[in-house]
């Protein structure tokens, strides 16, 4: 089996301390990695530490409590288009039982059924009052299953949080007509799962994710998440709702200046122009806080980067701590340059605590977050 090895988030610039620098020494490696027994079937998402998940961590019908989501409703504030009517503005006047803007009467072209008497009465000339059309909320989701989501220490790999995250979204975006659709991005090919209404087409979509067949380490492939995100936007031209659920990490990258964009950033600003776009950051405990296990193998699942650490060594510790909170930093300052909504996600807390906090305070803020660009319609 493989040594134990972390998400790239894990390596610093400038490398790590040689072992022993500070508190207790180690020999320095000379042979082959050290080999370790494979977990026992039962071992959950600890055994994504020594190797590949095999199943997983989260069963279908704990994905997303129904009952604690009734009461809440994802607030969406873009205009959309679409065709059945349901309960979201679209973008042009229609049929509709929300009002839009009176103007004046056209003999033979208008109804008069739809004339205004109030505004009539006051002005004395025929006024009829447009309606706003209400139309379906469309919304596509893009999970990243790269290596690095296959790994977890908290009993849930960061893949299956992320699917628990795209069912909480869909159980809250889900009213009559709506239609949920999806897209599994490998490091090879971005799988597109239609859209379609209703909650057993959210089941069977999420069922799907689930029985997706695990992505060995270091698999390559031309896809990345900018070009994920440029082919969702480039395919998906309706507009709606887009979340993005990764952990937004790039093989190679280990840029800490918040004012350098990672390659990602491009894309998702340009996806927000037409779309609400939730981007759900996917976090593991010990991706921000460093655990104190002794000497360890730390290896990036994305790349050949191999290196040891001797973790007893608290400088060490603080300044694998301090580059991953700049590298989350960095993260949370690009998503918010981009114009999209921003919910971090971690493996050793209640995700759907976490998604109802965002969405309780997302109504003050969803207006101003999503405004377009100057010269940009909604």
């Amino acid at each position: 089996m493989s040594a134990p090895s972390f998400p790239p988030s894990r390596v610093p610039p400038g490398g790590f301390p040689s072992p022993g620098a500070a508190g207790p020494s180690f020999p320095a490696p000379t042979g082959p990695p050290a080999r370790f027994a494979a977990p026992p079937d039962d071992s959950g998402a600890v055994g994504s530490v020594l190797q590949t998940p095999t199943r997983a961590t989260i069963p279908l019908n704990k994905l997303a409590p129904e009952a604690a989501l009734r009461r809440l409703e994802l607030t969406i504030v873009r205009r959309l288009e679409g065709y059945l009517q349901g309960d979201h503005l679209g973008l042009l006047p229609g049929p509709g039982s929300d009002a839009n803007d009176a103007r004046l009467y056209i003999a033979g072209e208008d109804d008069v059924r739809k004339i205004d008497w109030s505004v009539t009465a006051r002005t004395t000339v025929p006024y009829v009052r447009d309606t706003m059309s209400d139309r379906e909320l469309e919304v596509w989701a893009l999970l990243d299953v790269t290596p690095s989501m296959n790994w977890g220490t908290e009993g849930v790999t960061k893949r299956d949080l992320g699917i628990a995250a795209v069912a909480t979204i869909g159980f809250l975006s889900q009213k009559m007509g709506d239609r949920f659709g999806g897209y599994i991005m490998r490091p090879d090919t971005l799988r597109r799962l239609p859209a379609r209404s209703g909650r057993s087409a959210l089941y069977g979509l999420l069922r799907t994710m689930l029985t997706e067949p695990f992505v060995a380490d270091h698999a390559s492939g031309p896809m990345t998440l900018a070009a994920g995100v440029e082919q969702l936007s480039r395919t998906q031209r309706r507009r709606g709702l887009r979340v993005v659920v990764s952990d937004f990490l790039t093989p190679g990258d280990h840029e800490l200046d918040p004012n350098v964009e990672p390659e990602w950033e491009r894309s998702m600003r340009r996806l927000a122009v037409r779309n609400q776009v939730l981007a759900i950051e996917v976090v593991d405990r010990r991706e921000v806080e460093f655990p104190n296990v002794g000497d360890m193998l730390i290896r990036d699942p994305e790349t050949d980067f191999e290196r040891y650490v001797n973790t007893a060594d608290p400088d060490a510790r603080a300044r694998m701590d301090a580059a991953s909170a700049a590298q989350r930093e960095r993260i949370r300052l690009s998503l918010r340059r981009a114009g999209v909504g921003h919910i971090q996600l971690r493996t050793d807390r209640d995700w759907v605590q976490d998604i109802a906090r965002f969405v309780l305070a997302y109504r003050r803020v969803a207006s101003m977050l999503h405004a377009p660009p100057q010269g940009v319609t909604r």
